[in-house]
C-alpha cells in the first residue's frame, strides 16, 4: 500500500517566477460547453486601458473543485479572521474604482 501511494503522487514544482504571483484584482470568467476561461487583470485608478495578466483554462469538472477549494477556503478565512465585507456598486457586485481613496472635486 505504501508503495502504491507514493506511485500515485505527483510532484509539484514552483518555479521562482510564477511563486512571486502576479497581483490581479479583477476576474472575468466565460465559459464554452467544455471549458471555464478565467482572465485575471489588473485595473488601475486613472488608467482607461486594463491587461489581462494571466488566463487559466478550465474543464467543467475542474472548475467545480475549484469553486468548492474556494468556498471552503473563505470559510476558514473567515472563521479566522471575521467575514469579508461585500463591495456592491450600482447594479449588482463591482469594483469600486476609486480603490478606497479620495474622489476628485472640482
Amino acid at each position: 500500500m505504501e508503495g502504491e501511494k507514493k506511485k500515485n503522487q505527483i510532484k509539484i514544482e514552483l518555479k521562482d517566477d510564477v511563486g512571486q504571483g502576479i497581483y490581479s484584482n479583477l476576474a472575468i470568467i466565460t465559459h464554452s460547453s467544455s471549458e471555464f476561461v478565467i482572465d485575471f487583470i489588473r485595473v488601475m485608478p486613472g488608467v482607461p486601458k486594463a491587461e489581462v495578466k494571466s488566463r487559466v483554462i478550465l474543464t467543467p469538472e475542474h472548475a467545480k473543485r475549484l469553486q468548492n477549494a474556494l468556498n471552503d477556503n473563505i470559510n476558514k478565512y473567515e472563521s479566522n479572521h471575521g467575514p469579508i465585507k461585500k463591495i456592491e456598486g450600482k447594479g449588482g457586485p463591482g469594483m469600486p474604482m476609486n480603490f478606497g481613496g479620495p474622489t476628485a472635486e472640482a
